[in-house]
């Protein structure tokens, strides 16, 4: 005979306890962790005013000073222990270099504000010393971009200032951040720093450069008050047809002297009509380019077709992978393209970044896509068929330095632009 299994047995109640011991000593060490995180937390903003003051470079003498000390002790070599005291004397002797207070009333300017890409800008710095008594001198940092402008400022007498001139690099296109102006106090060696910021940042936009369109974009959205389409409604302004009055229709769409001579209440209907609605998209995506140079003239082409549009004052919407750009004013559009940078696998492909990008939009009439000469002609005509038929499909194909030239991939024209100053030539002759 086959022995029945024994039925497992209930957990003691010796386990019971030694799991409630482990969830409470769980729990305690849970509250104890972060109790000290808050600690030192705590401790790092309480003494943060006199660490910040330590550069990295002091910090690495402070701690090559430790190190010599303990080495010292644990050794006893002599020798060590007097280097040590050296590493510490010298950031002791820098901290006198690091008091005193100074009073001043800083300003930063740029003139202009806004340039295209190529042309001077330039940057004023106002030193005002509003203390009761002169200042001493002293020197301010200045970020600028990626670079770094140093000044010295002499000493002042109270109410005098101080004015350096800058220029301010605009070769390319991108949003220039001036600032903030910091004053530095501390040692030659740079073991201390004390930093004081008197300013905030400022910045100069760098527009690409843009060529100059017809209006109406010669063509690209040619009806602006509305576009007919095969839709039939009861309320537009295209007469369509005449249809029996059924219980709800408006009266006022009643047409009476038809009703009068067949006996019977006749209504009108419409054809509907949308106002010329685009979208502008670029395709940032940084394989698409073939270099930097061609990437600037695809925002280039971006900017010069969305300025004239907004000039037109047609609704329109340009987006990127990254950013959706404001249409308020020409300047604004500018403003943001300013912004656009190359991006790197946002998207898997040409119709993806269509798609997401404009799923949240109204159906345009008009669909203008930019991309560069990495993309071929076939992601242009898969990019069409997001869209329903009432919408015209337009790519430009940036290629630098080719012949610029009109192509047809099915429904699609594609615009091959080799120069901005094609530009407006090859626009004059789409028609979608």
């Amino acid at each position: 005979m086959t022995a029945e299994p024994r039925a497992p047995r209930p957990p003691s109640q010796a386990r019971f306890a030694a799991r409630a011991v482990g969830r409470s000593l769980a729990a305690s060490a849970r509250s104890v962790q972060q109790v000290v995180a808050r600690g030192a937390r705590k401790f790092a903003e309480v003494t943060s005013p006199v660490t910040d003051v330590i550069s990295v470079t002091g910090r690495l003498v402070l701690l090559a000073s430790l190190v010599s000390f303990i080495a010292a002790w644990l050794l006893g070599w002599i020798e060590l222990a007097f280097l040590g005291a050296t590493l510490l004397a010298a950031l002791l002797v820098s901290v006198p270099f690091t008091l005193g207070r100074m009073h001043y009333r800083v300003s930063v300017a740029l003139q202009p504000t806004r340039v295209v890409a190529g042309e001077r800008a330039f940057g004023r710095l106002l030193v005002v010393n509003t203390g009761a008594k002169p200042s001493i001198p002293s020197r301010l940092e200045l970020p600028v971009g990626a670079g770094l402008a140093e000044f010295i400022v002499p000493a002042l007498p109270t109410a005098a200032d101080h004015e350096e001139l800058f220029a301010v690099p605009t070769s390319r296109r991108a949003v220039i951040v001036a600032g903030p102006a910091v004053s530095v106090r501390g040692d030659q060696l740079g073991l201390l720093r004390r930093i004081v910021r008197w300013s905030e940042p400022v910045e100069l936009f760098v527009h690409p450069v843009t060529a100059r369109l017809k209006p109406s974009a010669a063509g690209l959205v040619r009806d602006l008050e509305g576009e007919v389409t095969k839709t039939i409604t009861d309320n537009d302004i295209s007469f369509h047809a005449l249809r029996a009055y059924q219980p709800g229709d408006a009266l006022r769409n009643v047409h009476w002297r038809t009703s009068a001579r067949t006996g019977q209440l006749m209504v009108r209907q419409y054809e509907e009509t949308r106002r010329s609605q685009l979208a502008l998209l670029q395709r940032t995506e940084r394989s698409s380019y073939a270099s930097d140079e061609e990437f600037e003239l695809g925002v280039s082409v971006l900017a010069s077709l969305g300025v004239q549009v907004i000039r037109d004052a047609t609704r329109v919407d340009v987006l990127t992978e990254a950013l959706t750009l404001r249409t308020a004013t020409p300047t604004a559009l500018l403003d943001d393209t300013s912004r656009v940078v190359a991006a790197s696998g946002a998207f898997d492909s040409m119709r993806a970044f269509v798609r997401e990008r404009t799923k949240r939009l109204s159906a345009p009439s008009v669909a203008i896509i930019v991309a560069g000469s990495g993309v071929p002609l076939a992601e242009f005509r898969s990019a069409e068929t997001v869209f329903g038929a009432d919408t015209q499909t337009l790519g430009f194909r940036v290629e630098l330095g080719a012949a610029s030239r009109i192509a047809k991939v099915a429904g699609t024209t594609v615009v091959t632009v080799g120069s901005l100053s094609d530009l407006a030539r090859l626009v004059g002759r789409v028609r979608p």
